[in-house]
């Protein structure tokens, strides 16, 4: 007698479900990951202090406005005459500070060609403001 089996048993791995637990899988790493937002360094900025009043003799305004004009405490001035005005000023009182202030849309080659003429007459004290905007029809 011959007890010869030929049935095959197939190993097979039933994938339906796979979608499921990959899901269930993300689901679970989205909830239990912690997300922490960077620090970086512990870094402490300077604040600014309640301002002072300066007298007025210690500083010289510049203002540049949209088209290029500059003005040396409510003078027309062109860019050749800034480095003799404010370096006599200069001359005249060592604490000077220079006020510089710009239109938002002035030509940044105007303020430029400014600020190397006050290097040149080793102008340090500068402050600078850009919150003018010039209105149509104004002076500055």
């Amino acid at each position: 007698m011959d007890f010869n089996r030929n049935t095959k048993k197939d190993t097979f791995i039933p994938t339906s479900s796979m979608g499921d637990i990959a899901f269930l899988l993300l689901i679970f790493f989205m909830v239990t990951t912690i997300f922490r937002e960077e620090t970086g360094l512990p870094v402490e900025l300077p604040r600014a202090e309640a301002g002072e009043e300066v007298n007025r003799e210690l500083v010289s305004n510049i203002y540049i406005n949209r088209v290029g004009q500059i003005s040396i405490d409510d003078r027309l001035v062109q860019v050749k005459h800034v480095r003799d005005i404010i370096g006599q000023k200069i001359n005249d009182n060592p604490q000077l500070i220079v006020a510089f202030k710009t239109d938002n849309y002035a030509d940044y080659g105007t303020v430029s060609e400014v600020m190397e003429e006050l290097k040149e007459v080793n102008a340090v004290r500068v402050f600078f403001n850009n919150d003018i905007e010039s209105q149509p029809g104004s002076k500055y």
